[in-house]
């Protein structure tokens, strides 16, 4: 950078044929400027300029260089106003590996009104629960659900997910509504099978905090298919406030133990570096905002 900053002091130089005039366009001392200068000549063994106490003029060899250095130095500035253009309107490719579920239900609108907003920015988008190697798979970021292993990678907080039990009013209709988390082993509850979900439930309540056991009739690794069993009546389900909430409004969901509220899972975004693309990094901050925004909506 050393050499690209000297080269375009003498350029200026060899524009106005002045030390002083030179030195006031980049805003520096003439002695600084002066200094540069013999020093760029001393590195490169030549004399570029030829000085007088009136008047600079280019030597042979500084003519050479000032046509080579000119190209250089325009090249350098045009390639920084397009990082300084993709800065302030970002564009290019993001490819995301993201997980089934969170991406189809939460992430999908998320990144439409991100497209409206960035329109030169396109998506790749691979479905994949999956540990990858970033880098070495070519994607910009992953999104992850639950306490991540440590890893070469940067984990960026997205939010955490909080989660509530729910049953349909025909189901509650029928068994009973529980009073008391020890009350579920009376009840068909419907099981999430993943990494962050043991087969025990962990509620936590006004003053404590308990581990039931639940009698399972019906399991699955899919947030859709345990909400769509849990609105068919075949038991009471953990789902997500965002999820469970949505369809409690709408009456297909009723809040079970409303007052006990299970895991609060968190959901990163792991990078494969700590310096990141423009675009990479617009996208975060905007995710980050997005979700936690939503969280806060539901308590």
């Amino acid at each position: 950078m050393d050499v690209l900053r000297d080269m375009a002091l003498f350029v200026e130089v060899a524009k106005t044929k002045s030390i002083k005039k030179a030195a006031e366009a980049l805003s520096m001392p003439d002695s600084t400027l002066s200094r540069r200068i013999t020093g760029l000549e001393r590195s490169l063994g030549l004399r570029l300029l030829n000085r007088s106490t009136r008047r600079i003029s280019l030597t042979e060899a500084g003519m050479t260089y000032f046509t080579q250095c000119q190209q250089i130095v325009e090249a350098a500035k045009l390639a920084q106003e397009q990082l300084k253009e993709m800065v302030e309107s970002p564009q290019g490719l993001l490819r995301l590996s993201l997980p089934v579920d969170f991406s189809t239900l939460f992430l999908a609108p998320m990144i439409g009104d991100f497209l409206r907003l960035y329109p030169k920015i396109t998506f790749d988008l691979q479905l994949s629960e999956n540990w990858l190697d970033l880098a070495q798979e070519g994607f910009d970021l992953s999104i992850r659900i639950g306490q991540q292993p440590d890893s070469t990678m940067t984990a960026r907080h997205i939010a955490d997910i909080r989660y509530g039990l729910y049953a349909s009013p025909d189901y509650l209709h029928s068994a009973g509504t529980p009073k008391h988390p020890r009350d579920l082993a009376d009840h068909t509850c419907i099981r999430m099978v993943c990494p962050h979900w043991d087969e025990t439930w962990t509620l936590a309540g006004p003053g404590e905090v308990m581990r039931v056991n639940v009698n399972t009739r019906v399991s699955a690794n899919n947030v859709a298919l345990v909400r769509r069993f849990a609105i068919l009546g075949a038991g009471i389900a953990p789902l997500d406030q965002l999820l469970g909430g949505e369809d409690a409004k709408a009456g297909r969901l009723t809040p079970v133990l409303p007052e006990w509220k299970l895991n609060r899972i968190p959901v990163f975004a792991l990078l494969p570096a700590k310096v990141l693309p423009a675009k990479t990094r617009i996208f975060v901050e905007f995710l980050v905002s997005r979700m936690r925004k939503l969280v806060a909506e539901v308590g």
